[in-house]
């Protein structure tokens, strides 16, 4: 199974449906220029067998529109939920949103849903999230100012 490239992962927000492809879904808002993020929406698209997801990578300028007062540090630092009423949902909160709207994602629902374990699934999601890059990134890749945001500025060789 090969990974795939910057490119091909921003091919691939063009093939997910958009707020204005499914109006009055839940929108997804993700870094798209993460493998990790990508892959993970991906799986989501394929388990939303209602049709009650749309997604937008937050490097699109229509994000403006859908979430208009998230800043871009916050997008970077985990993953969305914007629902049809317009509550907005974050990290593992979202994930945990999506366990009641998503059927196939039932069977995990009582686990993400135990009284009193939101503080440990956030504090799993931040962990993931921060390294997303570092699991996610081959080292001839340049993930742009993301690996700036996550691993600091890049050294110089020559020092």
């Amino acid at each position: 199974m090969s990974i795939p490239t910057q490119t091909q992962a921003r091919s691939d927000e063009k093939s997910l449906p958009s707020p204005k492809d499914r109006p009055k879904t839940d929108v997804v808002i993700y870094d798209g220029h993460c493998r990790i993020c990508t892959g993970g929406v991906r799986i989501l698209y394929w388990l939303d067998l209602g049709r009650r997801l749309s997604f937008l990578s937050l490097h699109d300028a229509k994000v403006a529109e859908v979430a208009p007062n998230l800043t871009y540090d916050q997008m970077m630092e985990e993953m969305w939920v914007i629902d049809t009423q317009g509550r907005q949902h974050s990290g593992a909160g979202a994930f945990r949103y999506l366990t009641r709207r998503i059927a196939m994602l039932w069977p995990v629902m009582p686990l993400l849903h135990i009284p009193g374990s939101l503080p440990l699934w956030s504090w799993l999601y931040q962990k993931v999230a921060a390294a997303r890059y570092r699991f996610g990134k081959r080292t001839d890749d340049d993930c742009g100012d993301a690996c700036a945001i996550h691993f600091g500025p890049k050294k110089n060789s020559e020092t």
